[in-house]
C-alpha cells in the first residue's frame, strides 16, 4: 500500500493545521498590539520631548527698554520737582505769620465746624474762596505722590500720606507760627483735594509711568 501524500496526511489531521493556525494568528495578533504599543509610546515620548524642547528652547525675557527708563526717569524728575515746588508754596501760604488774624484764629478740634463758618458767610464767594483754596491746595498731593513713590499707589495711602502731612503743617501752624491756629477741617479738605487729584489725573499718570511688566505663563 502506497504512503499517504501530504494531502491526505492533512486529510487524516485536520486539527493539527487548525491548531497551527490559530496559534500564528494569535501571535501575530500579540505582535500587532505590541508593535502598536510601542508606536504610541514612541509618539507620546516624541510628543513630551518636543514639548519640553520648546519649553527650553524659550527665548530669555528682554529686559526693560532704555528709552522707558529713562522716560520714566524723567517723568519722575519732573514730579519730584513739581513737588519742591509745591513745598515751597505750601509753606509759603500756611507758615507765613499773619499778627492781623491773631485775634480772630483760634485752634478747631471738631469737624465741621469751621466748614459751617465758611458757609455761613454773607458772601458765597468768600465761602467758595476758603473751601476751594484748601482743596486745591491738597490736589498735587494725589497727583504727584503716587508718580513720585510708586509704592504710595492706591487711593487710601495717598489719603492717608496727605492727611499726615497737612496734620504736621497743621500743628506747625498752631504751635509756631502767629495768627494760625490748628484747624481739622483744613485737614478734612486738603485730603479731599488729594482724592479729588488722584481720581482725576494722578491714578492715570501713576500707572502710565510705572506700569507693571505682564506676568508670563
Amino acid at each position: 500500500m502506497a504512503r499517504g501524500t501530504p494531502h491526505s496526511r492533512a486529510a487524516l489531521h485536520p486539527g493539527t493545521l487548525k491548531s497551527s493556525g490559530t496559534a500564528k494568528s494569535s501571535a501575530g495578533g500579540r505582535k500587532s498590539a505590541t508593535g502598536a504599543k510601542a508606536k504610541g509610546a514612541a509618539r507620546s515620548k516624541g510628543a513630551a520631548t518636543s514639548k519640553s524642547s520648546a519649553k527650553s528652547g524659550r527665548a530669555p525675557r528682554s529686559g526693560r527698554s532704555p528709552l522707558r527708563v529713562l522716560a520714566r526717569l524723567v517723568a519722575m524728575l519732573c514730579a519730584f520737582a513739581f513737588m519742591v515746588a509745591f513745598a515751597v508754596v505750601l509753606a509759603k501760604l500756611t507758615l507765613q505769620p499773619s499778627p492781623a488774624s491773631e485775634a480772630l484764629t483760634h485752634t478747631n478740634l471738631q469737624p465741621g465746624s469751621t466748614l459751617r463758618a465758611y458757609l455761613d458767610q454773607p458772601e458765597l464767594r468768600d465761602a467758595v474762596r476758603q473751601i476751594g483754596g484748601n482743596v486745591l491746595l491738597g490736589v498735587p498731593f494725589g497727583i504727584l505722590v503716587p508718580v513720585v513713590a510708586p509704592r504710595t499707589r492706591g487711593v487710601l495711602r495717598v489719603l492717608l500720606l496727605t492727611a499726615i502731612v497737612m496734620l504736621l503743617v497743621e500743628f506747625a501752624q498752631g504751635a509756631l507760627v502767629t495768627g494760625r491756629a490748628f484747624d481739622i477741617d483744613d485737614v478734612i479738605l486738603n485730603t479731599a483735594g488729594a482724592l479729588v487729584g488722584y481720581v482725576l489725573l494722578g491714578r492715570r499718570l501713576s500707572r502710565a509711568v510705572h506700569a507693571r511688566r505682564p506676568r508670563s505663563s
